[in-house]
């Protein structure tokens, strides 16, 4: 790497660590969840019928199945998600968003949107927040090629 490749990488690297530690910390101090089954949680909120496939669902989350299949047990034993059959072949899992998994996102969510415009949007000019989200879904797209 170059000197300025370098450099960029360190302060894109503090930046993958201190956010999501941070977003973890105020959503486990304030709704006893982690940062990645709100996550979760949250995309299962905004799918038809609060369903969607775990392979898929793994895939969104940008989690192993291993992981999310792990978090998802977690989730049931509290009642916020449980799973069952696809319908379409049987041959796979839903995971299903309950009402009391609803309702825990629905609570978490202003403090999490909170802290994210705190760590990240308060820092940014309006033309950085899109300069930044032109660079993230360039890094996706060529990560997601790379895959």
């Amino acid at each position: 790497m170059t000197d300025e490749e370098q450099a960029a990488w360190r302060t894109f690297a503090a930046v993958l660590t201190l956010v999501p530690a941070a977003l973890d910390g105020q959503l486990q101090r304030d709704s006893d969840i982690t940062h990645f089954g709100y996550w979760v949680m949250a995309m299962l909120s905004e799918a038809p019928e609060r369903a969607m496939r775990m392979s898929e669902l793994a895939a969104r989350a940008n989690g192993s199945q291993s992981r999310l299949s792990h978090l998802v047990a977690k989730l049931e034993r509290a009642g916020y998600v449980r799973r069952e059959r696809a319908g379409d072949d049987g041959r796979g899992f839903m995971a299903v968003l309950t009402d009391a998994g609803y309702a825990k996102v629905v609570e978490a969510a202003p403090g999490h949107v909170e802290k994210v415009r705190e760590l990240v949007f308060d820092a940014l000019e309006p033309r950085q927040v899109a300069q930044m989200a032109e660079i993230c879904r360039a890094i996706i797209t060529h990560a997601e090629r790379c895959a």
